[in-house]
């Protein structure tokens, strides 16, 4: 074999490469010698075909994958040879495979650079730490409890925050409104989400009448069929109840499935504590993820930035798509609204909406498409640990399981919010999603070469545990999700570059001995919607 390179450029490299002939046929022999020992053509005893017959009939088959072979082999060698640390597979483009000739090909590849030695001796961040307080926990059970209120019959016209039980059609013109027909729907007055208008005319109404309700659809509606027309809808009211005061109390806690007011106060003080811990951690993150960005500035394979900006541009492409039909369906339910029937609910979907805003993204589902962010909401790379030897020339590096920004969650909500995706030029966006994909890149990589060299690992244990809390999340599917990760190594591979990550993060942050800073919920939310807007300086 002869190996001549022919370009070097940056973290590229061309080679010309040649298998003589001779090396070829004598392959090409030698396969076909292994299925002349098991073949069974009438006329012949296994392993006494004439080899004329077998290249006659075997020949273009077997040449096909000897020559597959000799280019995976061969390639393999040359970065061998060349001390090569391959960031992706190589390309290979065969110049001349005639038969009874030499195999020549040329090979593409792109390397890993060379890693600075990291130092975290002085990273000049902090730790947050924020702590409950009991006015939170008050204000938490106030809503909890307005949530739960009860409601009674009356025996009386319907009054400003009545609750009117009523059977509901509407019409613009002759036409049904899509999704406006409903038996039985409560109707809240007063309350906000309703058409302008709409509520106040059932002031007054009493169980058993029928109320023609007319209302006109924003000019700014979104369904150009609705927009501006009148709509009419006819109430059959069935029953008019009143709420009942909130009460905070054993019962309270009992309809959300605690035992006592003591327990499910405990409870919101856990979960929001959780809540100021995870945001506390996200921002610690993103600071020191900031910080490396901000300290090392080394070259990255241009096709691996180029896999990640075709990743974040499709995926904000789809958005855009999904915002539209989400638009669409809306406006063509706009005809009408409910509130949540009674009955028990989880206390954690009402706790403190306004301190949970920014929770992370920790929860969600590696398998589920996540959406590409705005500019200043970019989240960060995951690396991973699933090669042995990365760059190595049997196992080049995958850009997919170095880089996985959509399984992280840096920045709270901007991770689980939709991308914005109505008026951003396109170019400009092409342009600052490139910059985002090289740095999700570089950050991955700089993650991936801190775990490789200080032996940080992912166990067996630990990815059964989160494969575990995956399947669920998917409530009578568990076996089919189980399945599907165990037979699709990508998918583990999502599983296991977050937990990796993660304690890649934690090695980091033990080794720079940060100072922790006590702060108020408050300063500590307003630091994270800060970041998420791009105006903290940080």
């Amino acid at each position: 074999m002869n190996v001549t390179e022919t370009s070097a450029e940056g973290l590229k490299r061309e080679f010309k490469i040649t298998v003589p002939a001779t090396e070829v046929e004598d392959r090409v022999s030698r396969r076909l010698g292994e299925i002349g020992q098991s073949v069974r053509i009438p006329g012949f005893r296994p392993g006494k075909v004439p080899m004329q017959l077998l290249r006659k009939r075997y020949g273009p088959a077997v040449r096909g994958e000897v020559l597959e072979s000799t280019v995976q082999g061969s390639s393999a060698e040359a970065m061998r040879e060349h001390n090569l640390r391959p960031a992706l597979p190589p390309r290979v483009e065969i110049v001349s495979a005639a038969e009874g000739g030499d195999l020549e090909y040329k090979m593409s590849v792109e390397l890993l650079p060379d890693m600075p030695e990291p130092d975290f001796s002085d990273l000049g961040i902090e730790r947050l730490v924020a702590a409950v307080p009991d006015e939170d926990v008050d204000r938490a059970l106030e809503r909890l409890a307005e949530a739960q209120r009860k409601s009674e019959p009356v025996e009386r016209p319907a009054e400003n925050g009545d609750i009117i039980l009523a059977d509901v059609v509407g019409r613009v013109g002759d036409q049904e409104i899509a999704g406006s027909r409903g038996e039985g729907r409560e109707i809240e007055l007063g309350a906000a989400g309703y058409l302008p208008g709409f509520t106040d005319q059932l002031v007054g109404a009493s169980a058993g009448e029928q109320h023609t309700v007319r209302v006109t659809f924003p000019a700014e509606s979104g369904n150009a069929e609705l927009a501006g027309k009148e709509g009419v809808f006819e109430v059959a009211v069935k029953e008019v109840r009143h709420r009942l005061p909130a009460k905070v109390d054993d019962e309270l806690a009992q309809a959300t499935g605690l035992e006592n007011l003591a327990e499910l106060r405990q409870e919101i003080r856990q979960r929001m504590q959780r809540d100021y811990d995870s945001i506390a951690r996200q921002r610690l993150k993103r600071a020191l993820l900031d910080k490396l960005a901000e300290r090392y500035d080394f070259p990255v394979p241009p096709g691996m930035v180029e896999m990640e900006f075709q990743t974040i541009w499709s995926q904000y492409e789809a958005e855009k798509e999904r915002q539209k039909e989400a638009a669409t369906a809306a406006n063509q339910a706009a005809g009408g609204n409910a509130t949540a029937a009674e009955g028990p609910i989880d206390a954690a979907a009402l706790v403190a909406p306004e301190e949970t805003a920014l929770e992370g993204g920790s929860e969600r589902s590696p398998a589920s498409a996540e959406v590409a962010k705005p500019p200043s909401h970019e989240p960060e790379p995951a690396a991973q640990h699933a090669i042995s030897h990365p760059g190595s020339a049997e196992e080049p590096l995958d850009a997919a399981a170095i880089v996985a920004p959509e399984e992280t969650a840096l920045e709270g909500a901007s991770d689980s919010e939709p991308a914005a995706a109505g008026d951003e030029d396109d170019e400009k966006a092409k342009a600052e999603y490139q910059r985002i994909a090289e740095r999700r890149v570089r950050l991955g990589l700089l993650l991936a070469e801190i775990g490789r060299s200080n032996n940080i690992s992912v166990s067996q244990e630990e990815l059964n545990q989160a494969l575990t809390q995956e399947a669920r999340r998917h409530p009578g599917y568990e076996r089919q999700v189980i399945d599907y990760y165990r037979r699709t190594p990508e998918a583990i591979n999502n599983l296991r570059a977050p937990i990796f990550e993660e304690k890649v993060i934690d090695f980091i942050v033990e080794l720079a001995k940060l100072e922790e800073r006590k702060v108020t919920p408050q300063e500590l939310m307003t630091g994270a919607a800060e970041e998420e807007d791009g105006t903290n300086p940080q």
